[in-house]
């Protein structure tokens, strides 16, 4: 009940976030609005995933390796887009603050189309190494058809060239992003200083760069989920696994994902208001 409920809570505000977002015609011309929508979009989807997955596991459901293996590449396919898409958000501040009278011929509609193909283009290549990975390992490796365990991702990457690739990608991803939103950061803070910037302006960029910061290290932190629990696999029985895997998946897992919506919808107050007419509107209808 409560990762299910939880979960379910999030997919409800995320999607009427989304819906939102297309709802007027400011928030599809905007850029800050359509990198929202691009990183939203693939955190639900990211999370829709997740809980089918945990359904799954909690039905006792067991498949073949290679339908497991095709849920959790869907799984993993939009994790790095919200990383990425932080970056250009990052690198969009710091030029609407930086270099106001530029920012409309940088970020037009085909160029944020550009961007949006080329963020998905590189999580799709990431698919494709994994993919070629697990297969390597079914034809190196005698399995059975069937899996003994639930489908997860510590029960499908178990080979130690995984463990490998992931802590390479991982550590070359966050540092290259958090190198961009930290760079970002201090060129708006040096520009805020001086007496032609708009001081409520930069002040403002600067909070949202600060946020950017703050959720790169709650989705680097839900990568470490399948860590704790690959080590806490060996020292605790399974009934204390099960309820690690269960505080994991709520906390590294779902949380990290949904904060984007409680951060932009309520922070936002473009959004706010269109945002607090849709929740109000879908509850009445509801409760109705």
């Amino acid at each position: 009940m409560l990762s299910v409920g939880s979960s379910c809570s999030f997919f409800y505000i995320n999607s009427v976030l989304l819906f939102t977002l297309r709802s007027r015609q400011v928030f599809c011309e905007t850029s800050r609005y359509i990198l929202l929508f691009n990183m939203l979009f693939a955190d639900t989807a990211t999370l829709v995933s997740n809980i089918l997955l945990y359904i799954l596991a909690s039905l006792r459901i067991k498949m073949s390796y290679y339908a497991c293996g095709s849920l959790i590449l869907l799984s993993v396919l939009t994790i790095t887009i919200s990383p990425l898409t932080l970056a250009v958000m990052s690198f969009e501040r710091f030029v609407a603050v930086c270099y106001p009278l530029r920012h409309a011929a940088i970020f037009t509609m085909r160029s944020l189309s550009i961007i949006i193909a080329l963020v998905w283009s590189f999580s799709f290549i990431y698919i494709l190494i994994r993919g070629f990975m697990l297969l390597y390992v079914f034809t190196t490796t005698s399995l059975d058809l069937h899996m003994n365990d639930f489908c997860s991702q510590e029960a499908m990457f178990f080979a130690p060239i995984f463990y490998n690739f992931e802590e390479a990608y991982v550590s070359i991803l966050f540092l290259s992003v958090g190198v961009v939103i930290f760079a970002s950061y201090i060129g708006v803070a040096l520009v805020a200083r001086s007496a032609s910037t708009d001081k409520a302006s930069a002040r403002k960029a600067l909070q949202t760069l600060l946020l950017h910061l703050i959720q790169l290290s709650l989705i680097l932190t839900s990568t470490f989920g399948s860590t704790i629990i690959t080590a806490s696999a060996r020292e605790v029985g399974r009934l204390a696994l099960m309820r690690i895997y269960n505080v994991c998946f709520v906390s590294l897992t779902i949380l990290p994902r949904c904060l984007s919506a409680l951060i932009y919808g309520l922070r936002d107050k473009t959004i706010r208001p269109a945002l607090r007419q849709n929740l109000g509107c879908r509850w009445g209808c509801s409760l109705f």
